[in-house]
């Protein structure tokens, strides 16, 4: 008889913190997916004390609507696109450009963040076309999908800029982006000449993993309950989302960038997706570089592979 009070205990235990790692995971997968329109500064586990660390374990991170931090510094018209969200684009060019490169942001970023990469490429003789996702800058709604719906954000920027006639299209995308990229690849009949793909994660989940090692938590099992209510919060099944998987698909040429102290991206799954690429490829990787933006310190580097790239891909 007491054995059976102390199984029934357990099993009522059991399902309390079944219930209760749920309820925590729904939290954090509105915020990880939904912006707030307040104007704070984003929350950074890594400086938060023990009282702070504890309310983000239980509640998620706070996430504020990026909003666009400076404008160009040259001449650029604002172009407006209709995808799943009406998206705001800055779309600057060069006489006689050689083609035209579409910049897509990262994770709680938003297109002015873009600026110095697309200067760069102007430079190189290349017309820019930087793209807020919807969520971000001054595109519309509030929500993010990690790369998964963006990817008819990718699409809808390719598709304009072949409207206008132009050939020679090449996209950029960086971790949330290039995700967003590949996965538009996959899912469409896109021909761009290439693209350049900076720190794509391999799967959601372990974009979610990398999200608790922030705050000292292990991965196993929250990140697998956080990926379940994302999806269902968003209305996709969010462990499809596999950017691995997507490279299977593409046989775009591809210029592969990767910072080998990456802190949210792990070396295993730069070498997985790069390896899955189908097509003519090269990864360049800057030794020193984490999840950031690579030109303050490999200008140089980044700037005569991006040349290099885009010249063989014309």
């Amino acid at each position: 008889m007491v054995t059976g009070k102390i199984w029934r205990r357990l099993a009522w235990s059991l399902l309390g913190l079944f219930v209760l790692l749920n309820v925590f995971a729904a939290f954090h997968a509105w915020k990880f997916t939904h912006f707030t329109d307040t104007v704070a500064p984003r929350t950074d586990p890594n400086k938060l004390g023990i009282a702070g660390k504890l309310k983000t374990i239980c509640f998620g991170v706070d996430n504020p609507r990026p909003v666009n931090k400076q404008k160009p510094d040259r001449a650029y018209r604002t172009i407006h696109l209709q995808s799943r969200e009406r998206l705001e684009c800055w779309y600057m060019q060069v006489p006689a450009a050689r083609g035209t490169v579409a910049l897509f942001h990262g994770y709680s970023g938003e297109k002015s963040a873009m600026l110095p990469r697309a200067y760069e490429l102007l430079a190189l003789g290349y017309n820019t076309m930087l793209v807020d996702f919807m969520g971000s800058g001054g595109s519309g709604g509030n929500q993010t999908t990690i790369g998964y719906l963006e990817a008819e954000d990718v699409t809808a920027t390719y598709r304009y800029l072949a409207a206008q006639g132009e050939k020679n299209i090449y996209l950029l995308g960086t971790s949330l982006g290039a995700a967003a990229v590949l996965k538009a690849l996959h899912d469409e009949p896109l021909r761009p000449r290439g693209i350049i793909l900076e720190c794509p994660f391999a799967t959601l989940y372990d974009a979610a993993s990398a999200r608790f090692r922030a705050v000292g938590v292990p991965g196993f099992p929250l990140a697998g309950f956080l990926v379940f209510w994302g999806g269902v919060e968003n209305g996709f099944w969010a462990f499809s989302h596999r950017p691995v998987s997507y490279a299977a698909a593409v046989t775009t040429p591809a210029l592969f960038f990767y910072g080998d102290k990456d802190e949210r991206v792990a070396r295993e799954e730069t070498d997985a997706v790069y390896g899955a690429l189908a097509g003519k490829k090269k990864l360049v990787v800057f030794p020193e570089a984490g999840h950031t933006n690579y030109l303050p310190r490999y200008r140089e580097e980044w700037v005569q592979a991006a040349k290099e790239f885009l010249r063989e891909n014309e």
